[in-house]
């Protein structure tokens, strides 16, 4: 007897409560196996648990660390949902977070031992010129020739990440960092002020608070948010409407990177405060499943940052407490986006048996 197969079969009216919901749904699936995974580890579920989520939230430094990870994270997702309503697929934020990241750093290194008070200002427009330039290059390729932006965007990425390290082990390696790949540490002109004394959290938030309030009204109030949506739900309809998608393109593909060159900014002049290979955890990857995570919307993108932030806090604190190895972060990114795009499978089609023949 053949075996019997099952389809997916589009539904004709996917369910808008159950597309919210799916986010939902696929964090409940993600602690439900993460319970079983520690199980499998010999490590206490419940405590597990509790290190990884509760824990780092039990101190100020904990709160500020997490706004420290959360706003990078939900900068970038923001200039990623624009593109994605669009189904412009910018996979390459983190290598637009390097090149900004190295624009505004030449800016800080070219200005060592000046006190202008111009000097973070300039840093912050040559990262956004920066993460743009490094999004336009994919832009060209897509538009003059049609090569897909999924790839040219990844590439770009793994070029960003070599460039980092030729700057940072020859040009602007530190003449006393004792031989190590980083540059000079950065003067405070060049600096975000921290926000509290004794915590990291510092002034790069405001970016963020502005850059959330911005994409919201953008989603909200204007007509080229309509043409990107129209482009990416009907593309024919758009095409007869008359709206250009190769300026849809261009304009997502630019404003991801430019706001991705913004967050890079945001790490050398904050937390990190110099250039060196570890100036990104991965945040232009783990963007993606904020974007998605949020539904790609301007709000729910912030309370998805969190999540993902928490799930960093909570992973560098199982390594200490649980001894566990520094992979169970990406082992829960994975879960979660695995069980995300499994659920949204279900809410556009239903399990459909053929009739025998």
């Amino acid at each position: 007897m053949p075996p019997i197969m099952h389809l997916l079969e589009p539904r004709p009216y996917p369910s808008r409560l159950m597309r919210w919901l799916s986010p939902l749904i696929a964090v409940i699936a993600t602690l439900v196996t993460g319970s079983l995974l520690f199980w499998a580890l010999g490590k206490p579920p419940l405590e597990s648990f509790h290190i990884f989520f509760i824990q780092p939230l039990t101190s100020s430094y904990g709160w500020s660390e997490l706004l420290i990870k959360a706003c990078p994270l939900i900068l970038i997702a923001q200039g990623l949902a624009l593109g994605f309503k669009a189904r412009i697929y910018n996979i390459g934020a983190e290598g637009q977070l390097i090149v900004g990241a190295l624009a505004g750093g030449g800016v800080a290194i070219a200005c060592e031992g000046s006190d202008s008070a111009w000097i973070l200002p300039a840093m912050v427009l040559a990262g956004a010129l920066g993460g743009a330039f490094w999004g336009a290059i994919p832009a060209l390729l897509k538009t003059r020739f049609n090569a897909q932006e999924t790839l040219t965007t990844l590439m770009l990425a793994y070029i960003a990440n070599y460039l980092l390290a030729y700057m940072v082990n020859g040009p602007w390696r530190d003449p006393e960092g004792m031989n190590f790949p980083q540059s000079i540490m950065f003067s405070d002109p060049a600096l975000f002020s921290p926000l509290f004394e004794g915590l990291r959290v510092n002034t790069s938030v405001f970016i963020t608070l502005f850059a959330i309030l911005a994409f919201w009204a953008f989603n909200a109030r204007s007509f080229l948010h309509f043409q990107i949506e129209v482009g990416g739900y009907a593309p024919a309809a758009s095409r007869y409407a008359g709206f250009s998608a190769n300026r849809t393109a261009w304009f997502t593909l630019v404003l991801s990177g430019m706001v991705a060159g913004i967050a890079g900014v945001g790490e050398i002049a904050g937390p990190v405060g110099q250039l060196n290979l570890n100036i990104s955890p991965g945040y232009g990857f783990a963007a993606i499943i904020v974007a998605y995570l949020g539904r790609l919307h301007a709000l729910g993108i912030i309370a998805a940052g969190f999540l993902m932030a928490l799930l960093y806090l909570g992973g560098e604190a199982a390594q200490v407490a649980l001894q566990l190895p520094a992979a169970i972060t990406g082992i829960f990114q994975g879960m979660l986006l695995f069980f995300l795009l499994g659920a949204d499978a279900f809410v556009d089609n239903r399990l459909r048996r053929p009739l025998a023949a």
